[in-house]
């Protein structure tokens, strides 16, 4: 069948992983996504560590096949040409491919598509239908839309870290890199309803994507603003304010969260444990009383877990109604039947060596059953597709190709 986004094209201007989580998204798709590498400069991602290559995992390159996993992750279905676009003639030869492309996405430092000539405004004059989406830590506009930021300065920025962790303990970021995959995910969505915008009217238009923006908007779900009226502490562990119990609890062999958002929750919870005589204590009849007596219920809840197997807690406590789960750690999660039932879990293919053995990657998460989407392809070797795009696309010949690499242009 075919993908949603086939016929659409997308320049990739950008590293690390907010921008590719939104090109990744596009390509799987169907969207052509072609990346423009620097040709004097490393990539930041495929020649970092951990490497996959023919001698399996390692922190150092141990041969020229050896490309960063994080790459072979954020590259699949995409192209990779390299261009020097600070040169005039790399600078214009971009011009041509913009003409004939329908979207740009970006992450640059602040500044440097002014600088380069390639902002908004200017390719705008090339190609008026064009949707251009600018990805960065705050913004285009505001008094702090020339600062630079990277994952975890953003978390702390936006307030992420300081409501992360235990009361008692420092501001932690969140194990994932949540502002650069939650600024990635929106700009997908940003570029999405400008296709469909463009659909409609014939307009292409601005993007402006801020990490600290995103991670905020999802955040301030939560009434921060009130905690300190309320005597509640900032950060508050595997807890949520307004319900309990709601907590992680330890077993023999791990651990396990359980959650409860009603009174009859509550009383499923405590029939599940054999605590039935618990039911209409008034210390714990309603959610308010609960959330005055956290401690004591906890204590009540642990000293049922631990003394149990997690997954004998799990079954029987779903068995009486309990909302729970065990907190699964990698290993576990290659494991679970669900995931890899659902595509989500896959071999991580290497442009020359096929499936690299112990190394896994993420699916598709969008389940669309009209057209689906998914990951064909390996991440494109460094300047892979020069001759197929530049070539075939701009109808350079191989002897003016040979003439621009000696030249430093790709």
């Amino acid at each position: 069948m075919a993908k949603s986004l086939e016929g659409i094209r997308v320049l990739d201007l950008t590293q690390y992983l907010a921008g590719p989580q939104a090109t990744l998204f596009l390509a799987g798709l169907g969207a052509e996504v072609i990346r423009i590498d620097n040709p004097g400069a490393k990539d930041p991602v495929a020649d970092s560590p951990p490497y996959a290559g023919p001698k399996g995992v390692s922190f150092q390159k141990q041969t020229d096949d050896d490309i960063g996993i994080a790459y072979l992750k954020r590259a699949r279905n995409k192209k990779s040409i390299t261009l020097n676009i600070k040169d005039p003639r790399g600078r214009e030869l971009f011009m041509r491919l913009v003409e004939s492309s329908d979207v740009l996405v970006e992450n640059f430092g602040p500044g440097v598509t002014k600088r380069l000539g390639i902002d908004y405004p200017s390719l705008k004059e090339r190609r008026a239908d064009l949707v251009y989406c600018a990805i960065s830590s705050y913004g285009a506009t505001g008094p702090d839309s020339d600062m630079k930021g990277y994952d975890a300065v953003v978390q702390a920025a936006a307030g992420l870290m300081n409501l992360t962790g235990f009361p008692d303990g420092p501001p932690i970021k969140a194990g994932s890199a949540l502002g650069d995959s939650l600024g990635g995910t929106f700009a997908f969505g940003g570029i999405m309803t400008a296709l469909f915008h463009r659909e409609r009217t014939g307009e292409g238009q601005f993007i402006d994507i801020s990490m600290a923006d995103c991670l905020f908007s999802l955040i301030f779900d939560e009434p921060m603003d009130c905690y300190e009226e309320l005597g509640l502490p900032e950060r508050m562990g595997n807890r949520i304010m307004r319900l309990s119990p709601f907590n992680s609890y330890p077993a023999k062999d791990g651990w396990l969260i359980i959650a409860t958002g009603t009174d009859i929750h509550w009383r499923d919870l405590l029939k599940a444990i054999g605590r039935g005589d618990l039911i209409g204590d008034p210390r714990y009849a309603d959610m308010t009383g609960r959330l005055e007596n956290n401690e004591e219920i906890d204590e009540i809840i642990a000293a049922w877990t631990k003394e149990r197997e997690t997954a004998e807690a799990v079954s029987r406590l779903r068995k009486g109604g309990v909302i729970c789960g065990p907190v699964r750690n990698i290993r576990d999660i290659l494991a679970w039947p669900h995931l890899r039932e659902r595509g989500m879990i896959g071999e991580l293919p290497h442009p020359r060596l096929g499936t690299v053995p112990g190394v896994h990657a993420q699916g598709f998460p969008f389940k669309l059953e009209k057209s689906p989407g998914g990951y064909e392809r390996p991440a494109p070797l460094i300047g892979e597709h020069n001759a197929e795009i530049l070539g075939g696309l701009l109808g350079i010949d191989l002897a003016e190709l040979e003439q621009l690499k000696k030249g430093g242009i790709l």
